[in-house]
Formats: structure tokens, C-alpha cells, sequence
């Protein structure tokens, strides 16, 4: 089974609320012959795109091969927060890396963020962008924490976060749940599947080529790599794997260390005068839960609530009740409000929650594994991906210079042990460990 075609109809969004939000770009052609590129890049979410972009923009000739359409898969169906750094927060990565390191990789995640402003500023994208990003907690040794990282991140790197007590925070966020937490005006949110669509047709727009429903079923790789799909087959001198959670046996090499997960989101109908009792700043929020709530209002006044996960290939049967769940805890007020959409996605996480950026060969890369965190990464990574192409890998051999060991027992093995290990984390949340 392929994750690809265990959850969803080929070649057709989820029945998202982004998906019924979304821009009206068209579809692309599917790939039907032989094709020949400088650069052949598989996959069409942000990475992908990214790369194709500013490969295109760079005068290198690109084609774009998407299973299904652009922005299919983690691309346009995550949370929309734009974090800043990295997945990991910089007390772990000084502990990790040493500070010096540390501050390295704050400064290309802080690229990050710049570069997807940039990228909406110049190519007009209505993607919804606004500021804000807030960290809680539901005891007071995580909001503890989060202050104390808070002050850390004033006094060592001259960046400001607001950080809130109990009664401050539950005037943002009014949820009996949360006793306090950090607000982070640099970071934000944004619609991610219209960004992912504005992207797409930037890159057309400087001369990407772009296929959809352009499955690809095997790659051979050598100094002149062939890419073959169902109808058709490209010959480059150069193949970027961006598939991400999706490769499985097409890319082993990047399987052992980039494991699937799928997540899940649920939006309310229109809340009108009740999204106060939600949140009363338009910011995203994301808690301190092993098993990671996250949510922010839309721009139609629905809250997007993003909470539970599973480590299988198959979605739930319902998604709904597996949203309503975490939700009600957080937000006990809404317990009438209707669901009127509810979706899955599958994303890509690493053995420590950081990027895996690779050479697999001289002329074949991959970037993936952003765990959590791709609106800013994985765009990121795929202007990086471009400049390796071009010879220019300062950026990107210092990514895939992080720590990210294969998972332990293969394929076999990994998915019943993460499963396990989050059921452990799923219940210290429950005990309040």
C-alpha cells in the first residue's frame, strides 16, 4: 500500500476547508512522453516548489513531477504556522550543537521566515498572512519554562517575546486549560494551500514545468538520471527528491530517517461574536503537549483546530470525533459547536525533530523531514536546494550537516515503537507528568 493512494482520491484535494478556500489556479497537465530538464524535481509541495522557483528563476531548465496536484500533500493541509528557528528551540540546539552552531541555524530559520515573506510580497500571493505565534502551557512549570526560554532569547539573541501569566494569557486565549505561555510577534500564519498555489504559479509563471497526476514509479540515478512516471519519463542531469513523508521505496536511503506520521484538523462553522471566547488576537497558538494542540481563527471567523495523531497508513474513519476530542478539552465552551470539516495529512518527522537535507549523489539531493515545522523550512530548503544545484551548497551542506540518525529497526520495527513511545508521552500529558 502506498501512502500516496491509502487516504485519499487520486488526484483530488481532501475535503479541507483549505481545499474549499482555496485558489482557483487550474490544474496542470499530466506528463505523457519523454522530456529532458536540466533539473527533475518529485514532489510539488514546498520544497518542491520552492526549488522549482528559484531553479527557474536562476535560467535552469525544470520539471515539476506531482503524484496528485501542487500542494497535495503536508503542503496544504498543515496548521499554517510559520515558526521562527528551527523545530527544536535553541536551548536544545546549544545543548545539541554548542552556541555557536546554534546560533548558525536560528539565523537560517530566521532566513526562513524572511524568505516566505518575501516570496508572498513579490509574487502577490493572498495567502491570508498575519503575525503571531503563541506557545502555553498547561501547568505552571511549562509556562515556567517558556518564560525562561523567553528571557534567554532577549538576553543571548536580541529577539523579544512577550511572555503572559495566567491571567494576561486567558485574556488572548480564554481556555480553563492553559495557566499562561509566550507570544511570538515574528513568527506567523497563513492559508498554506494558497500559498502553496502561489507558488506554483510563480514558478510556472518563470518557466518550471510542472506535471500533476505524474506518478513517478521509479528513478534511476547516474550521471545522466532518468524519472519514470506511468505515461511518460524525464532524462536530467540533475533529480531533487522532494516527496518528503511520501517517498517510502521510491527513496530508502531517505526512508530510514524521514518516518510518515499522519495529523489531523478539524474547522468549526462560522463562530461570529463567539470567536472571543477562542481567542481575542488574531494569532496562532500551539501548546506544550507531547502530543502537540494547535489552532488559530480563519479568516471566515471558523476556529482550525489541529490535535491527535497515528502512525498508521490508514486515516480514521472519523476524523471528526478524533479532533472533537483534544478540542472539548481545550475549549469545554464549544462543546455544541458544529465540525463542518475535518481532514488527515501525512507529514514527514525525524529521530530528533530536525531537518534531513542529503547529497545521495553528486547530482541527486533531497530535503525533507521538517517535523512539524516546513512553512518556513521546507520553502527554505528548496532555495537551498537550488543553490546547490548551481554550486553554491554553503547553505545547504550546513543543514545537512545536523544530527539525523536512521530510526531504529527498520521498516519493520519503527512505526509499533514510535507508536508506543507516543502512547507513553500521550499519557504523561493525561497524568500531567
Amino acid at each position: 500500500m502506498d501512502l500516496l493512494f491509502s487516504n485519499d482520491r487520486r488526484g483530488h484535494y481532501p475535503e479541507s476547508w483549505y481545499a474549499a478556500t482555496a485558489t482557483d489556479l487550474g490544474a496542470f497537465p499530466a506528463l505523457e512522453g519523454e522530456a529532458r530538464a536540466d533539473v527533475c524535481i518529485i514532489g510539488a509541495g514546498f520544497t518542491g516548489l520552492s526549488a522549482a522557483l528559484h531553479m527557474a528563476e536562476a535560467g535552469l531548465d525544470v520539471v515539476l513531477l506531482e503524484a496528485h496536484r501542487v500542494g497535495f500533500g503536508a503542503s496544504g493541509r498543515n496548521g499554517g504556522q510559520l515558526g521562527s528557528g528551527q523545530r527544536q528551540d535553541q536551548l536544545t540546539l546549544e545543548e545539541m550543537l554548542g552556541r555557536e552552531d546554534a546560533r548558525k541555524y536560528w539565523d537560517l530559520g530566521e532566513e526562513a521566515k524572511d524568505l516566505v515573506r518575501d516570496l508572498i510580497a513579490k509574487h502577490d500571493i493572498d495567502c491570508h498572512l498575519r503575525d503571531g505565534v503563541a506557545w502555553c502551557g498547561s501547568r505552571p512549570g511549562e509556562v515556567q519554562h517558556l518564560h525562561e526560554y523567553a528571557e534567554h532569547m532577549g538576553a543571548q539573541y536580541g529577539y523579544e517575546i512577550e511572555r503572559h501569566d495566567a491571567e494576561s494569557f486567558r485574556a488572548i486565549c480564554p481556555s480553563p486549560d492553559y495557566c499562561g505561555g509566550v507570544v511570538d510577534m515574528g513568527a506567523a500564519h497563513l492559508h498554506p494551500l494558497r500559498f502553496s498555489q502561489g507558488l506554483a504559479k510563480a514558478a510556472a509563471g518563470a518557466g518550471a514545468r510542472i506535471f500533476e497526476q505524474s506518478f513517478v514509479t521509479e528513478v534511476q540515478e547516474g550521471a545522466d538520471c532518468v524519472v519514470t512516471c506511468e505515461r511518460g519519463s524525464v532524462r536530467a542531469d540533475h533529480v531533487i527528491y522532494a516527496g518528503n513523508g511520501y517517498l517510502g521505496k521510491l527513496q530508502p536511503r531517505v526512508a530510514r530517517r524521514v518516518m510518515p506520521i499522519n495529523n489531523f484538523i478539524a474547522a468549526t462553522e462560522p463562530l461570529g461574536a463567539r470567536t472571543a471566547e477562542v481567542l481575542t488576537r488574531d494569532i496562532a497558538v500551539a501548546d506544550s503537549r507531547h502530543v502537540v494542540n494547535y489552532f488559530r481563527l480563519s479568516h471566515d471567523g471558523r476556529l482550525l483546530f489541529g490535535g491527535g495523531e497515528s502512525y498508521g497508513y490508514k486515516f480514521p474513519a472519523d476524523i471528526k470525533a478524533k479532533v472533537r476530542k483534544p478540542m472539548l478539552e481545550i475549549f469545554p465552551q464549544l462543546a455544541g459547536v458544529r465540525l463542518d470539516y475535518a481532514w488527515g495529512g501525512t507529514l514527514g518527522i525525524t529521530m530528533k525533530r530536525l531537518p534531513f537535507l542529503a547529497r545521495l549523489a553528486p547530482n541527486v539531493l533531497s530535503a525533507s523531514g521538517y517535523s512539524g515545522h516546513g512553512v518556513g523550512t521546507a520553502v527554505h530548503a528548496g532555495r537551498l536546494l537550488a543553490e546547490a544545484v548551481r554550486g553554491q551548497a554553503q547553505g545547504f551542506d550546513a543543514m545537512a550537516a545536523l544530527p539525523v540518525p536512521p530510526f531504529p529497526g527498520g521498516p519493520a520495527f519503527r512505526t509499533p515503537l514510535l507508536t508506543l513511545a507516543m502512547t507513553w508521552f500521550a499519557l504523561r500529558d493525561r497524568i500531567g507528568l
